[in-house]
């Protein structure tokens, strides 16, 4: 109840509407949206199964890259990211009873950006453990970190990407001022601690199962130089252990992984293991 009434005040601290003139979406966004609003469950792996069979299309949210920031909705095309927003949006409108189009764009832009205001390019929060922090600020997720097993490792952040890959970014090309906030925010981030589970440790056992939910979000962290976390999905537990419900490069759709988890991981030579963050859905 606490947490509900902390969103009612969030919530009236923006206009109850967003312009239209803001957003970037077509009709068959609005159209999914409401109708998977209807009688919905307030679960994130309900809506994440919805969104089944959808293309894997990788920077969406960069279509107005050289103008002014735009809130962009495309469920018709994603990436890891923006399937995690997209659900927890849609799984945050469920458990409120709001079920209109305007309504999952609030929580969208919520999400989305720093403390949910739009102030450019570098509001939006690009690197995961900077969304983590700022939504459990706001306490609409919160990350699992206690110090016992299966979380037996610490992830120390070095965060640099961005800046010293400004090509990389069509944002950042276009906009070179940009940089240099985005290098004062990687050295914000720098230097703080998460415990996670090593890759080794993600097995089909009692303290995994205890540990890790059906639709919690999985942040699988990474050993890149500069980098945070490589990859982000919804867990599935089945029979034979943990599977990955993802946007995925690899199936170019929207899928559960049909390996376990722990052998997608160990696929993947720079991936070192999995963060845990869970939505705060009432109960």
């Amino acid at each position: 109840m606490k947490r509900l009434v902390r969103l009612c005040i969030v919530l009236l601290m923006w206009p109850l509407t967003i312009s239209a003139q803001t957003i970037d979406y077509e009709t068959a966004d609005s159209l999914f949206v409401v109708d998977v609003l209807k009688n919905a469950q307030a679960e994130p792996l309900y809506f994440a199964r919805q969104l089944i069979g959808r293309p894997y299309v990788a920077h969406t949210l960069e279509v107005n890259a050289k103008g002014d920031e735009r809130l962009v909705v495309n469920t018709r095309e994603l990436d890891c990211t923006t399937l995690v927003e997209y659900v927890v949006a849609l799984t945050l409108c469920a458990q409120n009873n709001e079920r209109t189009f305007a309504d999952f764009t609030r929580y969208l832009k919520l999400l989305r950006y720093r403390q949910g205001i739009i102030d450019g390019y570098p509001s939006r929060l690009h690197y995961f453990s900077d969304w983590i922090d700022d939504k459990t600020s706001m306490q609409l997720v919160s990350e699992v970190q206690q110090t016992t097993a299966p979380f037996t490792a610490v992830q120390t952040l070095n965060i640099n990407y961005m800046s010293r890959h400004p090509q990389a970014y069509d944002a950042l090309k276009a906009h070179p001022e940009f940089i240099t906030t985005i290098a004062q925010q990687e050295k914000l981030l720098s230097g703080r601690q998460y415990r996670f589970i090593p890759k080794r440790e993600v097995k089909n056992t009692q303290a995994m199962r205890q540990a890790v939910h059906d639709g919690d979000i999985i942040a699988i962290t990474c050993s890149k130089p500069g980098l945070d976390i490589a990859h982000l999905g919804f867990a599935v537990w089945r029979a034979d252990g943990l599977h990955l419900l993802n946007a995925s490069s690899i199936h170019k759709k929207v899928v559960e992984e049909p390996m376990t988890l722990g052998q997608y991981l160990k696929k993947h030579a720079s991936h070192t293991g999995i963060r845990v963050i869970k939505v705060k859905v009432e109960r």
